[in-house]
């Protein structure tokens, strides 16, 4: 039983969008736009940040099956340093909705605050990845694709431990940029060395 709502307007074809990774000190910021299939549903819907790991990655293999429409939208982190967190993840979501072989007639924004796509209609909703189900794919789909990201520039990074703090600024990973500096894949805007007791609840 789904306990999101499948739908803000019945009669139109709405895609959720959601990104992950703002709050991060390294690496991209990926979005993602989803259209469901009202007929092929998919149970166990919610917020990527309310769901293992396990469970993120057999849903978002649902969501690939049984989605009428999906896309990825990624914005590096020197386009972020460029043009700031706020306004890269409205790119990044622009970029997944442009991805979509389906255009929707209506945008489900998780959050306060969007940039109009062309001229789509938008509807912002806060905490929308665990109210409506388009908008919780979305948020799924966009955790997933940038922790497997983050997992494989740890190859090359061990140091900064993003296979497990996937670059939020946890004890270990501003210790690690203490001790060994930065990388390519940092956000140099960000402030990379101070002590947020909040965000370091992602360790």
């Amino acid at each position: 039983m789904n306990e999101l709502l499948p739908y803000y307007s019945k009669d139109s074809l709405e895609a959720g969008c959601d990104e992950a990774g703002r709050g991060c000190l390294a690496g991209p910021v990926v979005a993602a736009a989803v259209i469901l299939n009202p007929k092929k549903i998919i149970h166990g819907l919610n917020d990527s940040k309310k769901i293992n790991e396990s469970k993120r990655k057999f849903l978002r293999d649902e969501i690939h099956s049984n989605a009428t429409a999906y896309a990825i939208g990624v914005v590096s982190n020197k386009e972020i340093d460029e043009i700031n967190i706020l306004n890269a993840s409205f790119l990044a979501m622009h970029r997944a909705i442009e991805g979509l072989n389906i255009e929707p007639e209506k945008l489900l924004i998780d959050g306060n605050r969007f940039n109009p796509f062309k001229k789509t209609p938008h509807v912002c909703i806060i905490k929308g990845d665990s109210k409506y189900q388009s908008i919780a794919a979305a948020s799924i789909l966009a955790k997933t694709y940038r922790d497997e990201i983050m997992i494989k520039l740890n190859n090359e990074c061990d140091q900064y431990d993003w296979k497990n703090n996937k670059g939020y600024p946890t004890s270990k990973h501003r210790k690690a940029i203490n001790d060994f500096g930065i990388t390519i894949h940092h956000r140099t805007s960000f402030n990379l060395l101070g002590y947020d007791k909040q965000l370091d609840l992602f360790e």
